[in-house]
């Protein structure tokens, strides 16, 4: 359990949006499968400073001259993307009838890192990097939230499984708002394996459960993974048996447990406000 002291768990016997578009969906020979589409003005936006490939923009005829949108319609262009001028009926098409606030462009699908890369960058960021590891999230709002949260406090990245857990899609991004474009995530074959992988560049590894060590009472110090579980069920049995320290949040009503994300913002807070308080 987790403490204090380090002392290992014993080991024993939880707005753009990258929808994947068909051609069916958008009538469009030019668009395929493999494509993701971001939708949203603040999505849009980040994509649009960013390094990512732009194959296609459908944007409503207000917003082309949009002091926000112009300059970087220009440079898109002038990048080789295709600029589509559409009515809201296409647009709703196109999104499914999302909020896209008059504006979507297909981008090519999202760039999952390397573990390896993943852990090596980490690791030149800072002395003591912190990394999410996804025990099984089902639910593209909590990972969507998770970026979000994890990119604000400055942790170095997450990873996810490529097996009954959500991938980066539209939804992803919409929730993320932008936070991916500065936020890496590699997709690993098996979780547990990843675990160790961190174990031997020096992370101690934090799982969170309802019978943990108090989150509080906890020293979260040096290189950390976090392990969130999934939505219900928690951290899977195999992966528990992997962590270092298991630790709860502490809950005061009749509530038995929090939603994923909520739970990953709160723990995350922690770790950020132990790490400023020994400065």
């Amino acid at each position: 359990m987790a403490n204090s002291k380090h002392k290992p768990f014993p080991k024993k016997s939880n707005q753009p949006v990258t929808k994947k578009t068909s051609q069916s969906k958008l009538n469009s020979p030019q668009n395929n499968q493999d494509e993701d589409l971001v939708y949203g003005c603040h999505p849009v936006l980040t994509t649009l400073k960013s390094d990512r490939q732009l194959n296609r923009i459908y944007i409503m005829g207000k917003l082309l001259h949009d002091n926000r949108f112009e300059s970087l319609l220009t440079s898109a262009k002038a990048n080789g993307a295709i600029i589509d001028v559409v009515d809201v009926k296409r647009l709703n098409q196109i999104t499914d009838f999302a909020n896209h606030q008059g504006v979507a462009i297909m981008v090519a699908p999202y760039d999952y890192m390397e573990l390896d890369d993943l852990i090596t960058k980490a690791k030149s960021e800072t002395e003591n990097p912190v990394i999410v590891i996804a025990d099984g999230i089902s639910d593209p709002h909590n990972l969507g939230a998770i970026i979000r949260t994890g990119e604000a406090l400055g942790i170095q990245g997450l990873i996810i499984p490529q097996r009954r857990a959500v991938g980066i899609n539209s939804t992803v991004m919409k929730v993320a708002a932008g936070a991916l474009e500065y936020f890496s995530v590699s997709r690993v074959v098996n979780i547990n394996n990843a675990i160790k992988q961190l174990q031997e560049n020096g992370f101690w590894i934090y799982g969170t459960t309802m019978d943990g060590n108090d989150l509080h009472d906890t020293k979260l110090s040096g290189a950390i993974g976090l392990v969130i579980g999934a939505e219900g069920k928690g951290l899977s049995q195999s992966t528990m048996k992997f962590c270092d320290f298991l630790m709860s949040i502490p809950m005061l009503g009749k509530t038995p447990s929090l939603n994923a994300s909520v739970a990953a913002a709160i723990c995350l807070y922690e770790i950020r406000r132990q790490s400023l308080s020994k400065k």
